[in-house]
């Protein structure tokens, strides 16, 4: 397996995490900006007020994107295991 081979598979192993996980990141950041700007408006900054709201959007993102996460790794994980001979040289 050449240098270039290992690189091009790192690679391609970021950018489907990156992919699987950007679902996550960007839910994660708006509705942390949305309980943020509700804390600063409505004068209240009490940590549960913005931790619960924060977990169960985030737990209705998971369950709505995990299809979508689920194929996509199964379909990385074919195309690495399909082509396992090419890399064995």
């Amino acid at each position: 397996m050449t240098g270039s081979t290992v690189v091009d598979l790192i690679r391609h192993a970021f950018l489907t995490a990156l992919w699987l996980s950007l679902p996550m990141l960007a839910t994660g950041f708006v509705i942390g900006i949305v309980m943020s700007l509700m804390q600063i408006l409505t004068s209240i900054q009490d940590a549960s007020f913005s931790t619960v709201p924060r977990l169960v959007v985030f737990l209705a993102a998971l369950l709505l994107a995990m299809p979508w996460m689920l194929s996509t790794l199964v379909s990385y994980t074919e195309g690495l295991l399909g082509d396992l001979g090419r890399f064995v040289h």
